[in-house]
């Protein structure tokens, strides 16, 4: 990040090649689809606008994540607004059954955002509470809380069903 925030165009396409599956999967899955491209490239867009406010004593996907999750949230404010629903996610791991992994993504448009953010990030990212405590800039013990009362509200919807 010091590189991109001296202009090195270089340094920033490395970036991204390490970082854009992974970020748009989580854009995706927290989102939904019908927005995702428009909120990654607004994401690429604030990491190289603002680079030189990055601190390089933090990890850089914990900022590139933070930045995500709050264009995800300025995006679900202005989606509730509008009263439009979250199309799901595209299934994308190819091991899973397309069904289920379809069941999975309708499943997680239920939870209300801060429980689907700690869902996505520890299951579908496999980041630790304490990552996921540092992205969205909650305590550890709220990352816990929220992780149990979101695996427990979608326990009660599998069960109905």
């Amino acid at each position: 990040m010091v590189a991109v925030s001296r202009g090195d165009h270089e340094a920033f396409r490395d970036l991204y090649d390490r970082h854009h599956r992974g970020l748009f999967a989580f854009i995706a899955r927290y989102a939904g689809q019908h927005d995702a491209d428009d909120i990654f490239q607004e994401t690429w867009l604030r990491v190289a606008k603002h680079a030189p406010r990055f601190d390089p004593a933090r990890r850089f996907t914990t900022w590139l994540f933070q930045i995500a999750v709050n264009l995800c949230h300025d995006w679900h404010r202005r989606r509730a607004r509008a009263a439009e629903p979250i199309e799901p996610a595209s299934p994308s791991e190819p091991s899973c059954e397309p069904e289920v992994a379809l069941d999975a993504a309708k499943l997680l448009t239920t939870l209300a955002p801060p429980h689907r953010a700690v869902l996505v990030l520890r299951y579908f990212h496999d980041l630790s509470e304490a990552e996921i405590a540092a992205i969205l800039e909650i305590p550890r013990g709220t990352v816990k809380s929220r992780t149990a009362a979101a695996l427990s509200r979608l326990r009660a919807l599998t069960a109905d069903e």
